[in-house]
């Protein structure tokens, strides 16, 4: 071994090869041995050098392409033995809906909001692992949501700053929305204030504010074609005036959120509708209020379906859907003054389930104004009607009365 430069034994046998090279091919028999002998070489074992994988062809670092079109991204490697190419979006939780041609290129068709981001080409064989990535940009959307909402509590007042998202391709504007977080609200649930954001700004300073009294915050960002998702809630104090003469108390800290939000929704098919359940929050300051249920149709905006669910219950039935649509469901955990984030989202699809519509949507079937009007129109002539009939009867007792007595006054005439 001292005539190979790199190669060595180490204490407990093993040999150790530097560098592999063409002088590492071969076959290779371990002999062991004391003062007394051997008992035998061991089993040959055969040494192969193999290729890591190397790319032949990499994605360029960025891709636009609008909504709704095809964009195919192209990403080749060689080895050996060949290795395999796999596809997958940084952050996804899940299987994205992306596909993979015969030459290991990307193919998303079609090209829809969520599949903006970063995206990691990876080629492995037995040998190693190597990962090139590419940002796609998915142009004609809403916008993205923003990240990293940062409140700063200044006095009587909070600084609140955040990182745009992506922008959809359009101008975008920002608005901030905030409320206290009272112990007794005077309503079941508190109003949102909006703040307009200065166009190009990331930060704005909301004043006239509490001392001492805990705040939500959010961040919402907004284009020509719509409003995109609200950003994190985050909390934070205000400070008040100092009361006396020591040094001020360092800025108040952000604190928690009270209330987590409901936990496993599920959802089931049942000859009513589909049925809800779910499992009650796993920390809340004070008792449950109630939750609400919020929807989505077909990828459309979160509308709020029911808001007063009593917060003793843990499933509800949802009936009324539109057979053969896809929906989307998530609940919101109301306790005392606290809201909890959304749970997590349900999928249900009504194609080819049996619908029945729900007994809430009965008014909307016609509009009050016309249904009174149909009703007093039902009812004026019922009682025309009976008038009609009353006066008919009187007219002919009148009548009948008259002829009697004509009968009763015509003299009697004798003939001779």
């Amino acid at each position: 071994l001292s005539q190979l430069p790199g190669w060595s034994v180490r204490p407990d046998g093993s040999i150790v090869i530097a560098t592999g090279n063409d002088d590492a091919l071969g076959l290779y028999r371990c002999t062991p041995y004391n003062s007394y002998g051997t008992a035998g070489e061991s089993r040959p074992t055969r040494v192969l050098l193999k290729d890591p994988p190397a790319f032949t062809v990499r994605p360029k670092e960025e891709y636009f392409q609008e909504v709704g079109r095809e964009l195919v991204i192209p990403c080749a490697a060689q080895g050996d033995p060949p290795p395999t190419i796999t596809w997958v979006k940084v952050g996804s939780m899940g299987k994205s809906s992306a596909q993979v041609d015969g030459n290991s290129s990307l193919i998303l068709h079609p090209l829809i909001k969520e599949q903006h981001g970063v995206w990691e080409c990876t080629a492995t064989n037995q040998v190693a692992s190597v990962t090139t990535a590419t940002s796609i940009h998915v142009l004609g959307t809403s916008p993205h949501a923003v990240t990293n909402v940062s409140v700063l509590p200044l006095l009587l007042a909070a600084n609140i700053s955040w990182e745009p998202g992506f922008d959809g391709g359009y101008f975008q504007r920002f608005s901030v929305w905030y409320t206290p977080l009272v112990r007794y609200p005077p309503r079941a649930h508190h109003d949102w204030v909006s703040l307009s954001v200065p166009a190009g700004a990331q930060h704005l300073l909301v004043e006239n504010l509490q001392p001492d009294t805990s705040y939500q915050f959010s961040v919402l960002a907004q284009n020509k074609l719509g409003s995109g998702p609200f950003s994190q809630i985050v909390t934070s104090v205000p400070r008040g005036f100092p009361v006396t003469t020591v040094p001020p108390e360092p800025p108040a800290m952000t604190v928690h959120v009270f209330l987590s939000p409901p936990r496993a929704l599920t959802a089931n098919e049942t000859v009513r509708g589909v049925l809800l359940r779910w499992d009650p929050p796993a920390r809340a300051s004070v008792a449950l209020s109630g939750y609400a249920l919020e929807l989505r149709q077909d990828k459309g905006g979160w509308e709020v379906l029911e808001r007063s669910i009593p917060g003793t219950d843990t499933q509800v039935l949802v009936p009324g859907l539109i057979k053969d649509a896809f929906y989307e469901f998530r609940l919101v955990a109301f306790a005392g003054s606290y809201i909890s984030d959304p749970s997590n989202t349900v999928n249900v699809s009504t194609a080819g389930m049996e619908v029945y519509p729900s007994r809430t949507q009965l008014p909307e079937l016609l509009p009050q104004p016309v249904l009174a009007g149909v009703i007093g129109g039902i009812c004026f002539l019922s009682v025309a009607v009976i008038f009609s009939t009353m006066a008919a009867c009187i007219m002919n007792r009148r009548r009948a009365a008259r002829v009697r007595k004509r009968r009763q006054d015509t003299p009697l005439v004798f003939s001779p």
